[in-house]
């Protein structure tokens, strides 16, 4: 009967002790440093001002769990066209193409291409993503120049970071259109 009670209590002792290697969460969000990687790698080169840009969205808005890289032109005498193509990238999934295109209007000329490094927020499902992202924004491209600004809908923020070429200055607003297709119609 002791015999009995001593393997009965420490079996209940066992099982109530953790265990020391306990199953840990890997994280679904980047960090500054991952993102700070792949700008280095993506634009060729870490400038002051893209690392500055990149610090400022951590600020504001902490780690991503998304992020697209990707490639865009853009015009505007007042009206406005932006047309884009990249990869939207999860980590511990496969990297989805994704295309967007969008008008603006505002006091805004000239035009510019550029690469484009977009940090991704509160994206629960890829699809999310598919919709269209109302926006402000403002650049200065005299031959070479970097440009941060902040789309949202719903929960989800997006924060494209671009660096290129081109002349354009201005401020306009307008929305992109997050799609599965190209599309040149830009609405």
């Amino acid at each position: 009967m002791i015999r009995l009670f001593f393997v009965a209590s420490l079996v209940i002792i066992v099982l109530s002790i953790p265990p020391a290697f306990s199953q840990t969460t890997i994280s679904q969000e980047y960090s500054e440093i991952e993102i700070l990687q792949r700008a280095k790698g993506f634009f060729g080169s870490t400038t002051a001002g893209l690392a500055k840009a990149i610090e400022r969205v951590f600020a504001d808005h902490g780690e991503p769990n998304a992020f697209i890289e990707g490639e865009e032109f853009g015009g505007a005498f007042v009206v406005g066209l932006r047309y884009g193509e990249g990869k939207l990238h999860r980590k511990n999934k496969e990297p989805r193409k994704i295309y967007w295109q969008g008008p603006s209007v505002g006091y805004d000329f000239g035009g510019n291409a550029s690469k484009v490094l977009t940090l991704v927020y509160n994206l629960e499902r890829p699809d999310d993503i598919y919709r269209r992202f109302p926006g402000v924004d403002g650049s200065l491209y005299f031959a070479a120049g970097v440009s941060l600004n902040y789309q949202a809908i719903n929960n989800i923020v997006l924060a494209p970071i671009r660096t290129g070429l081109g002349l354009r200055a201005g401020a306009n607003i307008g929305y992109l259109h997050y799609n599965q297709e190209h599309s040149w119609f830009p609405f």
